[in-house]
């Protein structure tokens, strides 16, 4: 979708801005500037040291923000990784829409396939789903990434429902996960390669799924 946390773009300078509470930051202007600039210095750190190995010490090198302000703000490592997640869920992505269900979920496993099968893209990814299982407060911010990420593929499912091709009650957040749990169960889990045929078949797995009411409640 890019149902992926993001790839890691280059780290650039930035000033560092005014005092807030830990792990709280205001948009706009040097502030934005500043969130984005430890971002980008989080997500180089993950991929190049994994989690165990990102320091405050890094980010606050490669963002050229101080480290006592990145103390202040985030906290600590925990809540700048929580806060790089939570501001790659800020983008503007939205599900495909090719005008038939089976298209958007075929779109939506090719998605997944073409970001791990592409080892750039896929390092940073890869990185913070790692560190979500060496820290709750990072596993809390995928989950939420990945929650708001599927409350955003409503309006496929509510598309598919206007068409006629699943059932009025079918829930979106669902029939996302069904497309994308068995494509993360082989990369994360057995560590096999995907291809379009891997993408193909679980698209087309959720769609029997979804056409036989199985994502919708019980009566």
């Amino acid at each position: 979708m890019s149902p992926t946390p993001p790839s890691s773009p280059s780290p650039s300078p930035a000033t560092s801005p005014p005092p807030s509470a830990p792990g709280t930051v205001r948009p706009g202007g040097r502030t934005a500037r500043t969130r984005a600039a430890v971002r980008d210095a989080v997500l180089a750190g993950l991929v190049e040291y994994g989690y165990p190995g990102l320091t405050v010490e890094y980010v606050a090198e490669q963002s050229g923000v101080h480290k006592t302000t990145l103390y202040r703000r985030w906290g600590g490592v925990e809540g700048l990784v929580a806060d790089a997640l939570d501001l790659a869920g800020e983008d503007g992505w939205t599900p495909p829409d090719t005008g038939t269900l089976r298209g958007d979920l075929h779109a939506l496993a090719q998605e997944i396939v073409d970001t791990f099968g592409d080892p750039a893209a896929a390092a940073a990814p890869a990185a913070f789903i790692a560190a979500a299982f060496q820290s709750e407060r990072a596993a809390e911010a995928l989950r939420g990434f990945y929650c708001e990420r599927f409350a955003r593929c409503a309006p496929l499912t509510e598309r598919a429902v206007a068409r006629g091709e699943v059932p009025a009650a079918t829930d979106h957040d669902s029939l996302a996960r069904a497309v994308s749990a068995p494509l993360f169960f082989r990369l994360f889990i057995t560590r096999e390669p995907l291809d379009a045929a891997d993408a193909d078949q679980a698209a087309d797995v959720a769609l029997a799924a979804a056409r036989a009411g199985v994502f919708t409640p019980p009566a």
